[in-house]
């Protein structure tokens, strides 16, 4: 008690020096119009400054969980244009010799990356779906940029990948837009270039021009985009290299589609069969 007097003993005049100030503010503000008005302004700048930020640091912590709602809409998304395509598909075939009958080739499946390697020379990623989600070996993994790699191994509820960035890494690419295709490799050295080997020699190529998935196999689909031309090897040699930039940045990868053919096995049967 005896601190609490000493202390407004102490600071008698400049208490009462805010009071009064107090009391002058309050009597400015409640009898002039132009003074009330600019305080009320800037009392709401000041709060709407403050409800911005809490606005803005709220949806910040929230991004987690709103990038895996966007994750799985995208995925329904593409489910759906994939069964619009089957349907159109089905409609042109009904036209030419009269069948009601289609099948949606593709299936997609949402899943998050969990573990990323990327400095190694045969590089893996694991991510949190496997069988229970309908995961197997040799499905397509990609991302909204493009190709992410083929999964290498699964169990109940995860599963490995192979990335692009892997020595044993072999997928179908071509030049977009054309029917020159090669094979998609990595020499192990940069993160952010990969080889296109084999291209033939009359392919009318340049730096710049963009490869995408060939679709002769039966993990990607076709048109799924990879990169641009970065660097081309003059020299004449047998296996024809050029240095692809990808477009995803394999340092930093979130979330991705897993892409399952379901006309994979009828396609495998009948080219065991061609090759009995």
């Amino acid at each position: 008690m005896q601190q609490i007097i000493y202390f407004f003993q102490k600071f008698k005049y400049f208490l009462f020096y805010l009071l009064l100030a107090f009391i002058a503010l309050a009597l400015t503000f409640n009898n002039l119009n132009f003074h009330r008005s600019k305080y009320v302004n800037s009392a709401n700048y000041i709060t709407g400054g403050l409800y911005s930020k809490t606005a803005n640091i709220s949806e910040y912590l929230s991004l987690k969980s709103e990038n895996e709602l966007l994750s799985i809409e995208n995925t329904k998304l593409r489910n759906q244009l994939e069964k619009v395509g089957a349907i159109k598909d089905s409609i042109i075939e009904e036209l030419i010799i009269d069948t009601t009958k289609f099948q949606q080739k593709y299936s997609y499946i949402n899943a998050k990356i969990i573990k990323n390697n990327f400095t190694n020379s045969f590089n893996f990623i694991t991510i949190n779906r496997g069988n229970n989600n309908g995961i197997s070996q040799e499905m397509a993994v990609i991302n909204s940029k493009g190709i992410i790699g083929i999964t290498d191994n699964a169990r109940n509820k995860y599963a490995r990948v192979q990335s692009i960035l892997n020595k044993n890494s072999k997928i179908n690419a071509r030049l977009k837009n054309s029917f020159y295709f090669g094979t998609l490799t990595w020499d192990g050295k940069d993160y952010k270039t990969v080889q296109l080997l084999d291209i033939p020699r009359q392919a009318p190529i340049k730096i710049g021009d963009t490869i995408e998935t060939g679709g002769k196999s039966t993990i990607f689909p076709e048109g799924v985009p990879i990169g641009t031309i970065a660097k081309i090897n003059k020299g004449n040699t047998a296996d024809n290299k050029i240095d692809i930039k990808l477009f995803n940045d394999m340092s930093n990868l979130g979330y991705v589609y897993v892409i399952r053919n379901l006309d994979k096995i009828e396609i495998k049967s009948l080219e065991n069969l061609v090759n009995e």
